[in-house]
């Protein structure tokens, strides 16, 4: 299974990756996100190391099952060959109602065929209002016509 943009990334086939992930994590939707990774990829998420697309599935719907109403955006930091860097944004209530901002930097590394082997996120979040939400679209994909990372200042 072959999944493009393949590498070596230049500015528009880095960009086009990168929406297609966050496209997908918007999803919220484990099966159709693990697909994306190498069956042995490897992850560290925060302080929790994962291997393999099984886990990664299972991660997903832990993740998904806490942080609701979920909505990503991710933008091109940088990149180079088989690997690009991300930074993203990404907000959530849980079953309290409270709502948080997630920020965050992903350093991904691809195969030949395009999966991405190799995942390593740092994320930060802290609590925010609902009226500091700054993610409105309905749940799914991003509109084209939604601001970006840079637009919206972060």
């Amino acid at each position: 299974m072959s999944r493009p943009p393949l590498p070596p990334f230049d500015d528009v086939t880095a960009a086009q990756k990168v929406r297609l992930a966050e496209d997908a994590w918007n999803s919220r939707d484990p099966a159709r996100v693990a697909l994306g990774y190498t069956p042995d990829s490897q992850w560290r998420n925060r302080a929790e190391f994962i291997n393999g697309r099984q886990a990664i599935e299972a991660f997903l719907m832990r993740k998904w099952t806490r942080e609701l109403d979920y909505r990503l955006i991710k933008e091109v930091w940088t990149h180079a060959d088989n690997r690009i860097a991300v930074r993203f944004a990404y907000e959530y209530h849980d079953d309290s109602g409270q709502w948080f901002r997630a920020y965050g930097n992903e350093n991904w590394q691809f195969a030949a065929d395009g999966l991405m082997e190799r995942r390593i996120a740092s994320i930060n979040e802290h609590p925010i209002a609902n009226a500091d939400r700054r993610f409105h679209w309905d749940l799914g994909r991003r509109p084209d016509d939604h601001p970006g990372l840079s637009e919206l200042g972060f």
